[in-house]
């Protein structure tokens, strides 16, 4: 009988030869190692749910694949070319550099309109106190019928959530802040909410509307067919990441850095230079695919994938699902929220620069025109005889100082003739008082003239006025309300993923945390009102119920009413 061939027993079974990559999560207690082998599996089922794919693909279907996406990623970006140009341009009539102008001469006015920045900071200020209090941006609302099991997890629920947004996650308030700052200019702007395995925690950052690509016609981030997210990461952060096995290990050579034109106006605007960034520019791009040798189903159904892509190189550094292995729908996974400033014509919001830069641009040209005027008519230049000489030099002459002149004939008069500069216009005075007032109307930042309100006005008229003026800017806080009540969702079930099954107390913050069955209780909003964006309107609010509540004190609580009242007006210990 001849040898079996090497490999094979008599019996013509062949050896199998078996690498573990995870020894630990295979092996018994006893020691011994539990396999199980599954006939005619693809390397794409071997692979845990929420591994790297692209380790299992060859580079010609990677290369394939990447080409593709680039292609897409750089049409989303032409789409919304219309959008970027206008916030571009409005950059440069910010204000916040002062420009040092060579025309129409050396030293010519280069002060900028300040309709554009007041209104980006009167709105970040504002939206920042209506919903970011120093308790906390997060309050709670059960789900289903009330009880005391119910309201006491609620009250967890809201301590927890406030302790992690105001003390653990302590990028979260600047984050927010600069958010508020870029949606009021640019329209739009987005939050980011994941886990961080490296601190431990949920994370929600802000992202610029500019590093966030989606095709100019989708009409939601949650139904967009394509979400690319434009990150930065220093050679140390990627080594990182590569040796934590999230990213493929692999060579990508020296950094190529990528700015897009907004960026660039930024940093000019900011003073800083981009010359020295030295990170890689990386596309996250959150898509639906169908890519061969995983999808092996025959309903050519494209499912939601994450795919990673280091721009200098081309190269595929991660390709991952994002939708949960129990989901029969395979829905998306969400991570990104959106903020409206106001809905435009297409994906993208509508901006101050959208909507009041060309205001901001008229008050400029005109605001250096009257100060140049003012500048000509107080130091005039103009014509001199050849003949006319001053002794000494020609420097300008000082309050009180005479010089000497020679004269060649007549009289000094004869032989100089200044311009005639005029004063400045007080018609281009009254155009930029009337610009500045449209700007400030268009941007919801005038004022309501008080003094012109009688004292003894009804509190309804009163309320009415003021309605009237805060109507537009009550709009986009309820807009950023709505956000953010989709970004608390995102965090608490985040959160609540990561929650004790326990009870445990807290010597630090002296209570107990909240258990995972007590996030499914309650609901979590902002502390923001909708119906009324100010402090100031809700006290004319309130003002109108204790009116009432004088007619018929009998159907009112009025130790209660008087308590909200001192509540809103912000005063510490209203019990």
């Amino acid at each position: 009988m001849d040898p079996a061939p090497n490999g094979m027993d008599d019996m013509g079974n062949a050896d199998l030869e078996i690498d573990i990559v995870n020894p630990d999560m295979v092996t018994l207690d006893d020691g011994s190692v539990e396999v199980t082998i599954i006939p005619e599996a693809t390397p794409a089922d071997m692979m845990p749910f929420d591994g790297n794919l692209a380790e299992i693909l060859d580079e010609s279907q990677l290369a394939a694949l990447s080409g593709d996406l680039l292609s897409m990623v750089e049409s989303d970006m032409d789409s919304r070319k219309e959008w970027a140009d206008i916030f571009v341009k409005g950059l440069d009539v910010l204000g916040f550099k002062y420009e040092e102008r060579t025309e129409p001469w050396e030293g010519a006015c280069g002060v900028y309109s300040t309709v554009l920045a007041e209104a980006a900071i009167r709105f970040q200020a504002e939206t920042m106190s209506e919903t970011f209090p120093a308790s906390g941006p997060v309050k709670t609302k059960i789900l289903g019928e009330e009880t005391k099991e119910k309201e006491a997890a609620a009250t967890r629920v809201k301590a927890d959530m406030n302790y992690q947004l105001t003390d653990n996650m302590v990028e979260y308030r600047p984050e927010h802040e600069r958010l508020l700052y870029n949606l009021g200019l640019a329209g739009s702007a987005f939050k980011k909410v994941y886990y961080d395995p490296n601190l431990g925690r949920q994370c929600a950052i802000f992202i610029p509307a500019e590093d966030v690509i989606v095709p100019y016609g989708a009409s939601h981030i949650e139904t967009a067919e394509r979400v690319t997210h434009v990150m930065r990461k220093t050679k140390n952060e990627l080594k990182k990441l590569q040796a934590v096995g999230f990213y493929r290990d692999m060579d990508l050579g020296d950094p190529e850095p990528y700015h897009t034109d907004i960026e660039e106006r930024k940093a000019e605007e900011g003073g800083y230079s981009l010359t020295d960034d030295d990170r890689y520019a990386i596309y996250e791009i959150h898509a639906d695919l169908i890519i061969e040798g995983v999808d092996e189903s025959d309903d050519e159904i494209a499912k939601p994938y994450v795919v990673t892509i280091e721009r200098g190189s081309n190269s595929i550094l991660a390709i991952r699902r994002n939708y949960d292995p129990e989901d029969q729908l395979k829905l998306k996974r969400q991570h990104f929220v959106h903020y409206v400033y106001v809905p435009g014509f297409g994906f993208y919001g509508l901006g101050l620069i959208h909507i009041i830069g060309g205001y901001a641009r008229a008050g400029t040209s005109i605001i250096r025109q009257l100060v140049d005027a003012g500048t000509l008519s107080n130091l005039p230049g103009g014509l001199k005889s050849r003949g006319l000489r001053i002794k000494g030099d020609d420097t300008p002459i000082e309050p009180g100082e005479f010089k000497d002149v020679d004269v060649p004939s007549g009289s000094i008069r004869d032989n100089i003739m200044p311009l005639p500069y005029k004063e400045p216009s007080q018609t281009l005075l009254a155009l930029l008082d009337k610009i500045t007032t449209e700007g400030r109307r268009l941007g919801a930042i005038s004022d309501m003239n008080i003094s012109d309100m009688s004292a003894n006005a009804p509190v309804g008229t009163t309320l009415a006025l003021l309605e009237r003026t805060l109507k537009p800017m009550a709009a986009v806080q309820a807009r950023v309300h709505y956000a953010m009540k989709q970004e608390f969702k995102l965090l608490k079930m985040l959160m609540a993923e990561y929650a004790p099954a326990e009870y445990s107390y807290l010597p630090e913050r002296g209570e107990v945390t909240a258990r995972q069955i007590d996030y499914s209780m309650t609901d979590v909003i902002p502390v923001s009102d909708p119906n009324s964006s100010t402090m100031a309107q809700r006290v004319v609010q309130y003002q109108a119920v204790l009116q009432m509540a004088s007619q018929a004190p009998q159907i009112y609580d009025l130790p209660q009413l008087h308590r909200q009242m001192i509540e809103v007006l912000g005063v510490k210990n209203a019990e």
